[in-house]
Parts: C-alpha cells; sequence; structure tokens
C-alpha cells in the first residue's frame, strides 16, 4: 500500500484512496480521490507535489477555530475550490474532544471516550452536510479530490468510509484504508505533529495518552457503523436517506469513479 502515499514533510496521512475493487466489478480510478490531514506545516517542496495532483475540489472538515489555528498552505496558482465545514456543536476534532472531556486522562478513558464519539459520528450535520456536496463534487467529474481534518484519521475516516461504502468497495477494504493510517508515511512525526495539536488546545497530555489519540482502531469504525445500522437497519439506508445517496445517485457515482 506504500504507492499509495505521499511521502511529504509536513502534511501527514496523505494518500489515495483509489484502487479499491466495486462489487459490481472495476476498481476505483487512481489520483481522483485523496485524504489527508490538516497542511498548515506544509513546506514548499511539499505544495510542489501536492501542485502535480491538480486538485479540483478540497473538502475541509475542521471546525473555523481548528482553521483559524492551523491555517492550511495552498500552492501558487492553486484553482481547485475549498469547502468548509459547518462550525458544529462539538467544536473540536474527535481525539482532541476526548482529550478535553475526560477527567482521568488515561489510555482507557480517552479510548472510551473516542468510541463514544464515533457512535455519535455519522450524525453530526456538518459531516452530513459536506458528504452531499462531496458526493455531488464528484460525481461532476470536474477533477481530483481531497478530504481532510485536522489529523486525517476521524472525521475523514468516517467521511471516506461512507464514501467507499456507496461506490461499492467491500467492507474489509474499507476498513484497511482506515487503518493504514497506523502505519503509512512518517508514523513518530505524524503523531508529534498531532499531539502538538493536541497540547495546544486541549493542554499537557501523557505521551501514552497521546499516542491513543492519535492512533485508530478497528473498533472505532466498527462501532460508527453499528450505530448507523441501529438507526437505519442497514448502511444502505443510511446513504439513501441520510446522505441522498440513493441508488440512481450511486450508479452516478460509481459511474464517475469506476474503470475496467
Amino acid at each position: 500500500m506504500v504507492e499509495r502515499v505521499l511521502l511529504l514533510k509536513g502534511v501527514h496521512n496523505f494518500r489515495d484512496f483509489g484502487g479499491y475493487a466495486v462489487g459490481s466489478g472495476g476498481r476505483l480510478r487512481r489520483g481522483v480521490l485523496w485524504r489527508s490531514g490538516q497542511h498548515d506545516g506544509a513546506t514548499d517542496s511539499d505544495l510542489d507535489i501536492i501542485a502535480r495532483i491538480g486538485l479540483a475540489n478540497v473538502f475541509d472538515l475542521r471546525t473555523s477555530k481548528e482553521r483559524q489555528i492551523y491555517p492550511c498552505r495552498r500552492p501558487q496558482g492553486f484553482a481547485g475550490e475549498v469547502f468548509f465545514s459547518e462550525d458544529p456543536v462539538q467544536a473540536h476534532a474527535p481525539h482532541i474532544a476526548a482529550a478535553q472531556t475526560v477527567r482521568q486522562h488515561t489510555p482507557k478513558s480517552v479510548r472510551e471516550s473516542l468510541m463514544r464519539n464515533y457512535a455519535r459520528m455519522p450524525f453530526r450535520p456538518e459531516l452530513q452536510a459536506m458528504m452531499r456536496v462531496c458526493t455531488v463534487r464528484i460525481v461532476e467529474g470536474n477533477g481530483p479530490n481531497l478530504i481532510n481534518c485536522m489529523a486525517g484519521k476521524d472525521r475523514t475516516g468516517v467521511v471516506v468510509a461512507m464514501l467507499l461504502l456507496a461506490t461499492g468497495v467491500h467492507r474489509d477494504d474499507v476498513m484497511e484504508d482506515y487503518l493504514l493510517t497506523n502505519i503509512v508515511g512518517d508514523v513518530e512525526a505524524r503523531i508529534a505533529a498531532g499531539a502538538a495539536a493536541v497540547r495546544v488546545i486541549a493542554g499537557p497530555q501523557e505521551d501514552a495518552v497521546l499516542r491513543v489519540l492519535m492512533a485508530v482502531e478497528p473498533e472505532y469504525l466498527e462501532i460508527a457503523f453499528a450505530a448507523v445500522e441501529d438507526q437505519h437497519g442497514t448502511i444502505e439506508g443510511y446513504l439513501g436517506r441520510v446522505l441522498g445517496l440513493d441508488s440512481a445517485m450511486r450508479k452516478k457515482l460509481r459511474a464517475a469513479l469506476v474503470e475496467e
């Protein structure tokens, strides 16, 4: 899976989530679906590499406060359209919210807090709105797309998972893509950058706690799926009723993304 990762110095978890097989035949096109953490630390050489992708759409899932503290750098002459998420009731990234809401910060307590956050994440109105915008723009097919949040793992992870499921990617492959966060790129640099951001907003944290906050676990995404199925019966029901991805729209999405 290394070939799908952009090894950048100041932007972490930047990778192509195309290439997966879909149930109806064929594979998702490569080079049109990207995900990452925030770009505030992008070096000039990072920006040169990103510029070659030719991003048409960027879907920034962060809050206005996160964007204000960590404004993203863009390549010179950047002509893509950037879509910003509305501010939610939940004011911070899930991993930062987990660091703030638990009274006694231990690996166990923040893991439990993250699990609670994942159960709620598919129902956050601002993320649902961004998923609707994202799928419409992808169907229009005007160029490569990037989905990002602060760390590129929680909010981005759920949005990307729903998009992959909507195209017909097998659930095992969706999970594999989600878990790549833990192993690709410079993992220690990613954890250090995320830890610094957590400390700025949530205050001092133990190293063991920070490592939990900056990781993903299969159980997190499974909890999100289970919450969706509990309320809507199936993932397909959620995609159709909540995100507007009925069978006709999903067919258009596959037409835009799938190649033989």
